[in-house]
């Protein structure tokens, strides 16, 4: 996902890297770019459009790629992926089974929605239930909802985290944000996340 201003800033350079490993980059904007071969979907930018725009994209993508992948990977333009990681991850899964992966977040979904911010990946058959059923779905929040009731699964075999939402640089800085939890709630129940987990591998 990118918007016509980071074409060149951001969306160009995803082109230039990890984009470059994926079987196949196709970039959704409101504007069409002849460098990225983006497509113009018939929405406008801005907060207020962003679940408008994820639902054009899955459709677009529905209509036109369905079949060309087993899975599909919803990103945003200053998103860095490693694409061998996640194949080898997807690699014991059935496309055919509907789930998704991302960076679960608690508040909201009994079974937790994805962060939008570190992207998510949907099996082909998530991608067909979530086009044909658009219309009970409204955002990262309201699209874990809509999945949990088309019993679309978001766990791994492990129950693990699978996408990171922050700069590395602020896992390194989980004794700073301790006493914020006001003003990051969520951010500071990923880092007990990741805490628990590290403390399990002692």
């Amino acid at each position: 996902m990118t918007n016509p201003t980071n074409h060149k800033k951001k969306a160009r350079h995803v082109k230039r890297t990890w984009g470059k490993r994926c079987n196949k980059l196709i970039f959704m904007s409101s504007a069409k770019d002849e460098e990225l071969d983006a497509i113009a979907l018939p929405i406008g930018e801005g907060r207020n459009n962003l679940w408008g725009k994820t639902k054009e994209a899955y459709k677009y993508i529905y209509e036109h790629h369905i079949n060309d992948a087993d899975w599909f990977l919803k990103a945003d333009d200053d998103t860095y992926t490693v694409v061998e990681n996640m194949r080898y991850m997807l690699y014991p899964y059935s496309p055919e089974t509907p789930v998704y992966f991302g960076c679960k977040f608690k508040p909201y979904v009994k079974q937790r929605y994805m962060s939008g911010g570190a992207g998510y990946v949907l099996s082909r058959e998530a991608v067909r239930r979530l086009v044909v059923n658009s219309k009970l779905c409204t955002g990262d929040v309201k699209l874990g909802k809509c999945l949990v009731k088309l019993n679309i699964s978001t766990l791994d075999a492990k129950g693990r985290d699978t996408f990171c939402p922050f700069i590395p640089v602020s896992l390194s800085m989980i004794n700073q944000y301790q006493n914020q939890k006001r003003s990051f709630p969520v951010f500071l129940e990923f880092l007990e996340t990741i805490k628990a987990k590290e403390r399990s591998f002692q």
